[in-house]
This record gives C-alpha cells, sequence and structure tokens, in this order.
C-alpha cells in the first residue's frame, strides 16, 4: 500500500518549494513492495530489502601486494645490502606449504598468502615484501637493497571487511561493485525488494503510436516511450497501457483496472482544469489527488495522488517539462516507494558559459552542453532553445545547471551546480 497520507500533499496558496517537497516525500513515502530473495547474478538495480553481514575477512588472509620476495624484516642489514637464500615459493591459490625460516626469502607472487611461521601462523613468518625489481637475483640468492619498511607490500587479512562488519545497507541501490563486494564475502543471493509495478499511459485524440501514419494535427507519442524507459532505468516493471480517448469514462476505467495491480501510475498531461483534461477528474472520483503548486521552471503542471491505494504521478504534458519533472520528482518518488534509502543525486560545480534571468523565488533548471575547461572545471552552454517542448535540447545535454530560488540572475563566468543525466537517468 503507498504511504500516501490523506493530507500529504494538500497545499495552496504561495508556490511550494522544491526542497519542501522533497523534504515531505522524504517523510512520508515509504516502500509498497514486500522482500524477496533473488540469486546474486539477478540483483543488480534491485534494491536492498536487508543489511548484508559478513561472515568472512576480506581478505582471508595476510597477503602479498606485489611480485617479489618475501622476508623477515628483522634478517635485514639497516644500513647494507642483504643476500638471503630463496628457499621456497608461493603463488596464489598455491601457498608455502611449510613454515618460513628465518635467514631465507620465499619467492612470492601478487596475491599469494604470506608464508607462516614456526608456530604455523602469519603473525610469525615474514613481514614484509620486497618488490622484484627492486632486488638482484643470483643463482638461489637474492640481493635486497637496504630501506625497506616492516610490514612493506603486505595486505592484511581484513584490511578490506572484516567478519561481523555491515558491508551493505538496506536501502542501496545494488550496482556492480555493491555486487562483487557481496560476491567477495560469499553469498550467492540477497534479499532484495520486489520490483516497482508501475503502469503509464497517455491520453488525447491527437497522440498516435510512433508510425508512419500521423494525420494532420496529430502527434507521436513521445513522452510515454521516455518515461517508461525511464522507470525501467530504476528497476520498475512497466505496463504500457498505450494512449486513452479523450473521454472521461474510458479514463477513469483504466485507472480504476490498473490500480488493482499496480503500485504506481503515471501519465503525463491532462491534469490541468480544461474541458479534455479527464485525468484529474478520473483520479479524484476513484481517490484523491494534491497538486503540487511547485515553484520550478520547467514543470507545471504536476499532481501527485492516488487512486484507491496506489501512488499516482501526473506529468505535464510537454516533453522536457515532464522528463525533467519526473527527473526531480518522480525518481526519487520511484525510488522511495522501492525502498532505496538514499534518493539525492549528485551535482558537481561548473562554469557558466551564458547569461541568464530567471524569477526569484523559482528553481530552474537550463539544458547544457560541457565543454572542457583546460585545468579549471568545465564550461557549461547552454542549448539554444529554452523550450519546453523542444524534446532534441535533452538529446544534445549532458545535463542540467539548477538555478536556485534565490537567484534573480545569472553571470556569464560564474559557478553553478550541475546535475548530470548519468546521475539521475537509472
Amino acid at each position: 500500500m503507498a504511504q500516501l497520507k490523506d493530507d500529504c500533499f494538500a497545499f495552496g496558496g504561495e508556490l511550494t518549494p522544491l526542497a519542501s517537497a522533497l523534504a515531505i516525500l522524504a517523510e512520508r513515502v515509504g516502500p509498497v513492495a514486500t522482500a524477496e530473495m533473488v540469486a546474486l547474478r539477478a540483483a543488480h538495480g534491485r534494491v536492498l530489502a536487508a543489511n548484508v553481514t559478513t561472515a568472512r575477512d576480506v581478505p582471508p588472509h595476510d597477503n602479498s601486494a606485489v611480485d617479489g620476495y618475501a622476508v623477515y624484516f628483522d634478517d635485514l642489514k639497516a644500513d647494507a645490502e642483504t643476500r638471503l637464500k630463496v628457499g621456497g615459493r608461493a603463488a596464489a591459490g598455491h601457498p608455502l606449504r611449510r613454515p618460513a625460516k628465518r635467514g631465507e626469502a620465499v619467492r612470492i607472487f601478487t596475491g599469494a598468502p604470506m608464508p607462516v611461521g614456526a608456530d604455523g601462523t602469519q603473525k610469525t613468518g615474514p613481514d614484509a615484501v620486497f618488490m622484484e625489481e627492486d632486488c638482484e637475483r643470483l643463482g638461489d640468492h637474492v640481493i635486497c637493497p637496504p630501506g625497506l619498511k616492516r610490514g612493506a607490500n603486505r595486505r592484511f587479512a581484513g584490511e578490506d571487511v572484516k567478519v561481523g562488519d555491515v558491508i551493505l545497507q538496506r536501502g542501496r541501490r545494488l550496482r556492480a561493485q555493491e555486487i562483487g563486494l557481496a560476491a567477495s564475502v560469499g553469498m550467492t543471493e540477497l534479499a532484495v525488494y520486489r520490483r516497482l509495478r508501475t503502469a503509464v499511459f497517455s491520453t488525447g485524440d491527437e497522440v498516435r503510436d510512433p508510425s508512419k501514419d500521423a494525420p494532420a494535427g496529430c502527434i507521436f507519442d513521445a513522452n510515454r516511450f521516455a518515461i517508461m524507459a525511464l522507470l525501467e532505468s530504476l528497476g520498475a516493471e512497466v505496463t504500457d497501457l498505450g494512449i486513452l480517448a479523450d473521454d472521461a469514462v474510458s479514463v477513469t476505467a483504466a485507472l480504476r483496472k490498473a490500480s488493482k495491480d499496480h503500485d504506481l501510475l503515471v501519465t503525463s498531461g491532462g491534469i490541468s482544469a480544461g474541458e479534455e483534461d479527464h485525468v484529474r477528474a478520473a483520479v479524484a472520483a476513484l481517490g484523491r489527488i494534491h497538486f503540487w503548486r511547485l515553484a520550478i521552471r520547467p514543470g507545471r503542471p504536476i499532481a501527485l495522488g492516488q487512486v484507491g491505494a496506489t501512488a499516482f504521478l501526473g506529468l505535464p504534458g510537454n516533453p522536457v517539462a515532464a522528463m525533467v519533472t519526473f527527473l526531480v520528482i518522480g525518481r526519487p518518488l520511484v525510488l522511495l516507494l522501492s525502498g532505496a534509502g538514499d534518493v539525492t543525486c549528485s551535482r558537481f560545480p561548473v562554469i557558466a558559459g551564458f547569461d541568464y534571468k530567471k524569477k526569484k523565488g523559482r528553481r530552474e533548471w537550463a539544458r547544457v552542453r560541457l565543454q572542457s575547461n583546460g585545468g579549471g572545471p568545465p564550461v557549461a552552454v547552454k542549448y539554444r532553445s529554452s523550450g519546453a517542448g523542444i524534446l532534441s535540447s535533452m538529446v544534445e545535454a549532458d545535463g542540467l545547471v539548477e538555478l536556485p530560488e534565490e537567484m534573480d540572475g545569472l553571470t556569464q563566468g560564474a559557478v553553478v551546480d550541475f546535475l548530470p543525466f548519468g546521475g539521475v537517468m537509472g
């Protein structure tokens, strides 16, 4: 059940700052999916439903960080070369099968376990490794230079993670590196949240599926396909409900049916107060709709509500506005419903390569491409058009420059925050 309280998004009066809206999302929206166990190979992109605690040290034993010679530090001369007999060999997967003797060097390779000492433990064995290129091999002896420090080129057991460590926190969305870490401690399956079940549809008698047939006055449906791709990049399962006619009965019936077996319904357009905006009326009749009168551009109107217990997200009809509002509002909503703990987007500073005027009190995003700036921060070059219907601008851009509410304009050369598409589209 979507955790959207009745008064959750009931705003009126002044426009709501984006930060306030996101804070309410974080506070009042939680996971709707149950947990399931999946094989490690199937866990990529899923949200972890339980902490992962390791029962194994990584690495499991002290090992060599280089190819070279393992020695007892106390056998070395402090200010002169040391000549040692090479008494054995240790490679990854093939440790020295006996305790290392004092006064000998063991030929060792990267990843090989450090030899044990007289008591059979690594604590009393060789405690430093010379890199082979620093030594001179003479028959069955090796000449080692002075200056090596105790513990040099030795990796210690548990240096990465130790038994009992929580290595992955519940709510983390699993990337390749998390999968690798789980594998390194011997995990074969993980508890993850079930994929969020989403349904997407468009409305409009003028909207057509992409084809060679678009009569005069009609447009191809770009929004639905872009939104489905964005949802899938976040790990959601998507049902394509196609294009619904501008008919209140059809829209209401489709919403009612979809709400029974989905966690989130998403559409674009049809949420204003016009005579042909049937989505808003249908959602209100079937549940509750809460307009977010957000102080943002592009991005109005945007609505969040619920059809019964199923969350509903209504995006603007203009393609750019639909994608931008999905990235800043839809993405955190989807991730929170999916059980994710951290839904923030990374930003980094860039140099503005353009002037820009805006209204104070409203957060805005400009589509930009980055250019190299020698050794300094990259320069953001604004796309030539700011229109909310110019979808090609999203293709040409690397991301968005974010202009906060307190700004009333931007001067070329100023430092601004950049939101890369690579950090939010997936």
